[in-house]
């Protein structure tokens, strides 16, 4: 008996001590994130085992595990029509609020779900739920783009464009009652950054320049040049977007070689010596384009000398469609509305607060919305048993917002 309490007691030790990080005491419901990430990480562990094995690639294996636990049919309520779709061969889910009588024909948003371009599903609970309530808080239909596992750049930008530019013929429009001029494009995480890529080229393309009224951004990920913002240095091991993690979905997202991660977490890819990323680094100049209240006391980062072969072999990292940060101004003054939401405890907070200096900049009127409570991915997280406080206020600060400008 007394064996068994020691090995108990013994086991809850390990348990709390796995479970427990340090964290800010500004974090909403630290515990719960606590528990939250631990999951998160156990998953990914499993994963990784499971790549070394010989198995299966470490992201399809996570990804497994994930939708197992939380994949969602297309059930619609009274209130709102899901159906799941391709929109020319590209999965999606729409989802049907229900009409105003005043209005007949209904506002849109194509959403591009996160998950490091590679994880996560339009079709798992969270984001099934968050459309479901953009469409029936909005009156609204909401096209959630299914994103395929184990693809690379810039594979994801084509189909997130196909899949929107087959759902702006006046047909298909026709089809859902959607008001053409009332159309935004909206993602979190790396669904932001593809977001706000296709953006970017609808502005270059003729026939598609005004055919966005908005673009809302959740927490984007939108460069890879720097990972020694404030934002990287104060978050570097913050739930549940580590920079090591960070670094290493941009190095899957381009199939590149994992033995660059380490030297990209200290910049070697964009030393001095790297001849092309020096035109690109004043478009990301942190010491100019964020607030001293943000900038505190760190240093940039910047090598003198490094890895040129990096940029040599993975020449995506400097391309803009990756990293819309960096996009010429020119591009970026016919961008349209903006919602950009920050989080204070996320390695990517900085990207979305330069991103939204940039914009401001170049004309485009922004809405940078910024929560000091929040970490990464906090909006999906409403409902027991990961429901956030942080969660349901950034959602509702998000939906308030479309809903006045759309």
């Amino acid at each position: 008996m007394r064996a068994s309490c020691v090995l108990l007691a013994a086991l809850a030790v390990l348990a709390a001590y796995y479970v427990y990080i340090p964290l800010p005491g500004s974090v909403s419901d630290p515990w719960k994130l606590m528990l939250l990430d631990a999951t998160f990480r156990s998953a990914q562990q499993v994963s990784n085992l499971i790549h070394s094995l010989g198995l299966s690639h470490h992201l399809l294996a996570l990804n497994f595990i994930i939708v197992s636990f939380g994949k969602k049919s297309a059930h619609s309520s009274a209130r709102v029509k899901v159906t799941d779709t391709a929109f020319d061969g590209v999965e999606v889910r729409v989802f049907e609020g229900p009409p105003k009588p005043e209005e007949p024909l209904k506002r849109s948003i194509v959403y591009i779900h996160g998950g490091g371009w590679a994880l996560a599903s339009a079709k798992i609970r969270y984001y099934d739920e968050l459309c479901t309530a953009m469409a029936e808080e909005l009156n609204a239909v909401i096209v959630s783009i299914e994103l395929v596992p184990k693809v690379y750049f810039p594979a994801q930008i084509h189909d997130v464009v196909r899949a929107t530019k087959y759902f702006l013929q006046p047909e298909v429009l026709h089809k859902y009652s959607v008001d053409p001029g009332r159309i935004g494009i909206s993602g979190d995480s790396a669904g932001g950054n593809l977001a706000a890529a296709l953006g970017q080229q609808f502005t270059q393309d003729a026939n598609l320049k005004d055919k966005l009224k908005v673009q809302a951004l959740i927490y984007p990920v939108l460069q890879a040049l720097d990972f020694n913002t404030p934002s990287y240095q104060q978050n570097v091991n913050t739930p549940i977007l580590p920079r090591y993690v960070m670094v290493k979905y941009w190095v899957d997202y381009f199939k590149g070689n994992y033995d660059f991660v380490q030297a990209m977490v200290v910049n070697n890819h964009t030393s001095l010596d790297v001849e092309e990323a020096v035109a690109l680094r004043a478009r990301l100049n942190w010491t100019s384009l964020l607030p001293p209240s943000l900038t505190k006391d760190y240093k940039p980062v910047v090598q003198t000398t490094g890895n040129a072969r990096i940029v040599r072999e993975i020449p995506q990292l400097l391309d803009a469609r990756s990293a819309p940060l960096i996009a010429d101004q020119k591009v970026l003054q016919h961008l349209p509305k903006t919602y950009i939401l920050t989080c204070e405890h996320d390695v990517l907070r900085d990207d979305g607060i330069m991103y939204a200096k940039r914009l401001e900049s170049a004309g485009v009127e922004v809405t940078l919305d910024h929560f000091e409570d929040g970490f990464h991915g906090c909006m999906i997280f409403t409902s027991w048993p990961t429901n956030f406080d942080v969660g349901i206020r950034t959602r509702n600060s998000y939906i308030k917002w479309l809903d006045q400008n759309l």
